[in-house]
């Protein structure tokens, strides 16, 4: 191989950073990449038009999520006791026979199906996290006890609860509702 043919090799094969590695390289760029004849600005265009018709379909999905995801949240809400309230019917079911059986039965199997009843129920709650608070004899608990009054008492000590009027409820640590109670007092001179 002669030194022309060599030095001319070395300059074709010469693609450092920057340098063509032909003389048409500017040309196909100015022409666009595929080699076509389009114009740079047409191809641009043609890549904004297509950016434009993604963000459309990307508006379009989120809009789509956003209503289908308060559609689920409509949904949740409107239906969120319907295992409960299902639970429920057979303690509904079991009033309806006791009050059917009322003439014919005796007073001790009504108060063996009430009974029954109210058991039947109290799993229901307690199936559904919902227990009670029946605080006789603790020490009175804002948070969970409404005080309805404060009677003088040596039975128990003075802040204790005497008497629960109606029992509290709270459903996974959460006040449903507190329980009523009368407080105990010191007892007053002369008591005791």
């Amino acid at each position: 191989m002669s030194k022309d043919s060599e030095a001319s090799e070395d300059t074709q094969r010469d693609d450092g950073p920057g340098e063509p590695a032909d003389e048409f390289a500017e040309t196909r760029v100015l022409e666009g990449q595929d080699g076509s004849d389009e114009d740079p600005l047409e191809a641009e265009r043609r890549r904004a038009d297509e950016n434009w018709e993604k963000y459309l379909r990307a508006v379009a999905e989120l809009e789509n999520f956003r209503k289908r995801a308060a559609r689920d949240v409509e949904n949740t809400r409107k239906y969120a006791i319907e295992r409960f309230a299902g639970e429920l019917l057979g303690v509904a079911d079991s009033l309806e026979m006791g009050i059917a059986a009322g003439e014919a039965a005796d007073a001790a199997s009504l108060l063996e199906g009430k009974q029954a009843t109210l058991k039947q129920l109290r799993k229901v709650l307690a199936d559904f996290g919902v227990e009670e608070i029946d605080p006789v004899g603790e020490r009175f608990d804002p948070e969970y006890h409404e005080a309805m009054t404060m009677q003088p008492s040596a039975e128990v000590e003075p802040g204790s609860v005497l008497t629960v009027i109606q029992k509290g409820y709270r459903i996974n640590d959460r006040l449903l509702r507190p329980a009523r109670v009368i407080v105990a007092a010191e007892p007053q001179s002369g008591e005791a």
